[in-house]
């Protein structure tokens, strides 16, 4: 497969980078990718969340300011920072010694149970994580730690990417280790849960793409391939799965080593490639082929001495990442056509090029799900033709 140029500047820590790829996959004949390295988490949204009941702004915002003031001090400063996919938001709180993060997850919307839950796994085991200053369960506010702005995605550059990413193998690792039984108060990545996720991909993306429902033929092709894609990902070891572990959701903390990692409360038990996938193989920043397979092989070397991948060979691992970086790809392909088309997000649109140049990678990886072809000659044409009027329509800038 050709190797696709890239165009940078990089970001630095104040500025927003577009980088520019031309498409030379089957299928995707001229497409301009451009994604932006963005200033904020990137979360899923909470599917059994109740999109009708809302508490009206005004005394949710007067909540807030109570509630923090009665944690700290009248004295308090509370800026808003940047929503994000989720229903929950984000405030900075300064004018009591150091700055804090507000956590906001309206109860009607969504529970923080699981994020506090998750994050004392987290902490309990050595990950970098926020810590809790104070949590109101009922109220959904939680102060965190501030990790400050520094996310991964803005400030690594091909002079430091080594670097970054081999911190980040090590955190993932250190998740990894946390012994199974102590995962057992999470949900499993079972079987229904995957492809709950990836039948995503069929309910909102290619509805959308091709303007017609599905053949016959067609849903009996992907529920084939689904079927023998998610009986090898059952293979895989169980590890603890973050679920969003990528440049958006890891941050260079100052003075420190180690990088810190947010937005975890949808962590889950499942298999060990998920997040590596995530994080080497990011649906909003690019790396070529040959790169992600030499940091592939840097985390195959460490989980081994970790014990974590016994007596499992190298080609094994690589054929476990490309299963589930489909699994994942085509899921996401659905979320952002969801975000968009049931919750109003556009800003996830410019992101899709590249999720569909993962997907077409992949899938000519693993020619025996039969899907390669028909996703190259009549779900990439249909995507190319229709993604630039998305983006229109959208009010969005590529």
């Amino acid at each position: 497969m050709a190797k696709l140029p890239i165009k940078t500047p990089f970001a630095t820590q104040n500025q927003t980078t577009k980088r520019v790829l031309k498409h030379g996959m089957p299928g995707i004949k001229s497409l301009n990718c451009r994604f932006s390295l963005a200033k904020k988490p990137s979360v899923m949204i909470n599917p059994n969340a109740d999109s009708n009941a809302t508490t009206p702004p005004a005394d949710r915002a007067m909540s807030r300011q109570q509630w923090v003031e009665a944690q700290l001090s009248p004295a308090v400063t509370i800026t808003a920072q940047a929503a994000d996919a989720s229903f929950r938001q984000y405030h900075r709180v300064t004018g009591h010694g150091q700055p804090l993060i507000l956590m906001d997850a309206p109860p009607e919307k969504e529970s923080v149970h699981q994020f506090l839950k998750v994050q004392a796994l987290l902490a309990q085991h050595g990950v970098r994580v926020p810590q809790i200053v104070a949590s109101d369960e009922a109220q959904g506010f939680i102060l965190l730690e501030d990790f400050g702005d520094t996310l991964l995605s803005r400030v690594i550059a091909p002079d430091n990417v080594d670097t970054y990413y081999s911190q980040a193998i090590n955190q993932l690792l250190e998740m990894q280790q946390i012994p199974l039984a102590a995962l057992s108060g999470l949900p499993r990545y079972n079987e229904i849960e995957l492809m709950r996720e990836i039948r995503l991909f069929d309910e909102w993306f290619l509805p959308k793409v091709l303007n017609r429902a599905l053949t016959d033929e067609e849903q009996s092709r992907l529920n084939q391939a689904y079927q023998i894609m998610l009986n090898e990902i059952a293979a895989q070891p169980i590890g603890l799965v973050h679920r969003d572990f990528h440049s958006r959701n890891l941050m260079a903390l100052a003075d420190e080593t180690v990088l810190g990692v947010i937005d975890f409360q949808d962590a889950i038990a499942g298999p060990m490639t998920y997040d590596l996938v995530s994080l080497l193989r990011d649906a909003y920043l690019y790396w070529p082929a040959d790169q992600v397979e030499h940091w592939v092989k840097l985390y195959w070397q460490r989980a081994e001495i970790r014990g974590l991948l016994p007596h499992t060979p190298f080609s094994t691992l690589m054929r476990w990442f490309d299963q589930m970086g489909l699994q994942r790809h085509l899921k996401i392909l659905g979320i952002f056509v969801r975000l968009w088309q049931r919750d109003g997000k556009t800003g996830y649109l410019k992101d899709l090029p590249l999720v569909m140049r993962y997907t077409l990678a992949e899938s000519a990886r693993l020619p025996e799900l039969g899907l390669h072809d028909w996703l190259v000659n009549v779900v990439a044409p249909a995507f190319e033709q229709q993604h630039p009027a998305w983006l229109q329509q959208a009010g969005v800038t590529a």
